[in-house]
């Protein structure tokens, strides 16, 4: 008996030890204790310990929420799902009476078995849209294989949150919007007859909310990090060169285009938030374009925008002072930031090159990512992530982390585009081999924070 007792002790302690124990079973194979559904009428049942959602047509998306709260986790779970029929894993999302009307909102984990391959990414539910399409981790593609189960590893720490499949890394990413909120089980809503009755399956769900070190996996940084903590480098970023070109509290580093100081009027800094402010108005308000005292050729930038209702500006890149011109607008390839659902100027140009993520009145903005002309913009009052890659010449333009404009602008064809263009005056356009980086003034209030850029 004492030797039966010892070998037990062993036992438990080899379990807490090698981090079983922490583990806790969210469903109990038998029933729907501890979940409650929302917002939609779509069916769960139960089946071999399974949880089978079925599609339904005339209702919107529906949720399995667990009825407890989690904010620092490791999630566990199996999933099959029926070609067709698009579905999700909540996590840390809410229902507010007071919000949307309950509508189920947060970060959700994407399973999706269609050809675009984004299941492992990060979408933000009823919220932000798109955090984290898989359209930037290639390998992250390959993971989910349609028709069998798959294995969903998600790490939820602090800021953190990371997600494998089948072993393969998938997301990387840093965003503090939600710290705690339920789990859910989505059913999508489905708008075509050949889509009713499709199932998706959850199996083996378990969840770790204690001795996480025992519970998280080592690795994920294969696929690319995203950070959208304001006006932060993460230690990934530091190590690979990214430095912060506004500091998000004063206007260090940065001027009015062809002068010494940064304007007096028509800018604000606030609550680490850099505005440009209208101007419609009383034209005395303006304080024109800012530029980036430096000056960059090789470089990667980053930063995160958000227009109001109507606005216009944009970022200019490689721009040249003439302080003998005494303009105050500075010329240089620009990355079009505009309300295109509400300002003229989408209309201009020519098929589209005036709208947001376009090279502007060059090149049209599309989702190349997904070979689709839906940019995925956010709206008026949402924040929206741009990026643009330059090395060599090859130029690229990304909005919300997909690719939208690629150009080489010392090539012929480049060359072509500006002689039928508004800048044919000026045949040098976009090609010093350096030059600042421009913020524009376009007499409308946008936002601007986390402006970060690296070298190579």
């Amino acid at each position: 008996m004492k030797s039966t007792a010892t070998f037990c002790l062993f036992l438990l302690l080899a379990v807490n030890v090698f981090g079983q124990a922490p583990w806790k079973d969210l469903f109990n194979g038998t029933d729907f204790k501890g979940w409650v559904k929302r917002n939609g009428t779509a069916e769960y049942k139960i089946a071999d310990k399974t949880i089978i959602g079925i599609s339904q047509l005339n209702t919107p998306n529906t949720f399995l929420c667990t009825e407890e709260l989690y904010s620092d986790f490791v999630l566990e779970l199996e999933v099959k799902v029926d070609p067709g029929l698009n579905s999700g894993i909540q996590i840390r999302s809410i229902s507010d009476p007071a919000v949307m009307n309950s509508r189920v909102h947060g970060y959700q984990v994407e399973i999706d078995p269609a050809e675009r391959a984004w299941s492992g990414g990060l979408y933000d539910e009823a919220r932000n849209g798109w955090l984290y399409p898989l359209a930037i981790n290639p390998q992250g593609q390959k993971a989910f294989k349609n028709g069998q189960w798959n294995k969903y590893h998600i790490e939820a720490i602090g800021s953190s949150i990371k997600t494998w499949i089948n072993g393969i890394p998938c997301t990387n990413l840093l965003d503090n919007q939600t710290a705690r909120g339920f789990i859910a089980l989505q059913v999508h809503a489905i708008r075509q007859e050949v889509q009713n009755g499709l199932t998706v399956q959850w199996r083996n769900i378990r969840i770790a909310t204690t001795s996480l070190k025992d519970c998280v996996w080592q690795g994920g940084e294969e696929a690319p990090e995203v950070n959208y903590l304001p006006n932060q480098l993460s230690e990934s970023e530091k190590r690979k060169g990214w430095r912060l070109l506004w500091d998000g509290k004063t206007s260090t580093g940065w001027r009015k285009f062809n002068a010494d100081a940064f304007p007096s009027a028509g800018w604000a800094i606030q609550d680490g938030v850099l505005k440009v402010l209208s101007s419609h108005q009383d034209s005395t308000r303006s304080g024109g374009d800012i530029i980036s005292n430096e000056e960059f050729s090789n470089f990667e930038l980053e930063l995160d925008f958000k227009v109001t209702v109507g606005a216009n500006s944009g970022l200019k890149y490689f721009v040249q002072e003439d302080r003998k011109s005494k303009s105050t607008a500075g010329l240089g390839p620009e990355f079009q930031i505009l309300d295109d659902q509400n300002h003229p100027d989408a209309k201009a140009g020519v098929g589209g090159n005036r709208t947001t993520g376009s090279l502007y009145d060059l090149i049209a903005a599309e989702n190349l990512s997904e070979g689709t002309t839906e940019k995925r913009m956010n709206p008026p009052g949402k924040w929206n992530k741009l990026r643009i890659v330059s090395k060599d010449g090859h130029v690229e333009h990304w909005l919300n982390n997909l690719k939208t404009v690629e150009y080489d602008r010392h090539s012929q064809v480049f060359r072509n585009l500006i002689a039928k263009s508004k800048y044919s005056p000026h045949p040098k356009f976009g090609q010093a081999p350096a030059g600042h980086i421009l913020l524009q003034d376009h007499h409308d209030e946008v936002h601007y924070r986390s402006i970060k850029i690296r070298e190579f």
